[in-house]
């Protein structure tokens, strides 16, 4: 039941951020505001695991918000294995909750304190899931800066790995001025890996972002024919109608449909199918 309410969420996200991610280019390859880079280190020392957690909270059921922190006060006592143990138990409550700004400062935390690669690299995926529909640009760049630290951390440990690899490239393009060599690391893991679904499916969406539309649909392609998901199915969908495949636009977004079984999304797909069937 969890993971449906997480994959309804991440859906009906989808929607909303769209629009934004064809409006927007992707960071370096246009003339930036230089005062962004300032105002995000400024932005630093605010976005605190504190900061997110009060956020976090809001909305969530009073009995789980007790759980939480109960745990948080605990921790604040705590040293040695029993604060690696309290910091597994509120990674845990985070991510049932589908909370993933507090789970990446958690999964840092646990990193400090037990450097494994498993941490560093579940930090860097929760940060980079909290900043990605995130219309908070400040926050954003600066979950998007602990993102990149993750996961160099993480390949501190393991050189090679590809899931990596895909999360500082796709932090690279997402964040950066230099999201070329973001770019360079997915077409890395994709030559190392051509089935690599979260290398293939970041592509997929900075082609979108550059409208390069053909692309995307490959990418997109490759993602569904390996593990077909709603989310996917929409993006290829959105990239065949934005160059005209009218007819391969309705079937990929039948798709999405079918496997969300979200209501949102039903009623948002319907009426696009209404549309490009006239």
């Amino acid at each position: 039941m969890q993971e449906k309410t997480k994959q309804i969420v991440t859906i009906t996200s989808v929607i909303v951020v769209m629009g934004l991610l064809l409006a927007q280019p992707i960071k370096g390859l246009v003339n930036d505001d230089k005062a962004a880079a300032s105002s995000s280190a400024d932005a630093s020392s605010k976005v605190t695991l504190e900061s997110v957690s009060a956020q976090a909270k809001q909305g969530l059921n009073a009995s789980i918000i007790q759980d939480i922190s109960t745990i948080e006060a605990q921790l604040s006592k705590a040293s040695g294995p029993e604060k690696i143990d309290l910091l597994q138990q509120l990674a845990t409550e985070w991510d049932d909750v589908n909370r993933p700004a507090p789970l990446g400062f958690v999964y840092e935390e646990l990193a400090k304190l037990d450097p494994k690669f498993d941490n560093w690299l579940k930090a860097g995926d929760a940060y980079r899931a909290a900043y990605t529909n995130l219309q908070d640009t400040t926050t954003a760049s600066v979950l998007n800066a602990y993102a990149i630290n993750a996961y160099q951390k993480a390949l501190e440990l393991d050189a090679d790995n590809l899931d990596a690899k895909t999360g500082l490239g796709s932090a690279y393009v997402s964040g950066t001025n230099n999201p070329m060599a973001g770019i360079a690391l997915l077409r890395e893991v994709v030559e190392a890996n051509p089935s690599h679904i979260g290398a293939n499916k970041s592509l997929g969406l900075f082609s979108m972002q550059s409208r390069q539309f053909d692309r995307a649909i490959d990418r997109f392609k490759t993602v569904v024919s390996l593990q077909p998901d709603a989310e996917s199915y929409f993006y290829l969908a959105t990239s065949y109608e934005n160059i005209g495949l009218k007819r391969e636009a309705i079937a990929a977004f039948e798709k999405s449909r079918d496997l969300a079984a979200d209501p949102t999304l039903t009623q948002f797909i319907n009426r696009k199918i209404d549309e490009l069937s006239k």
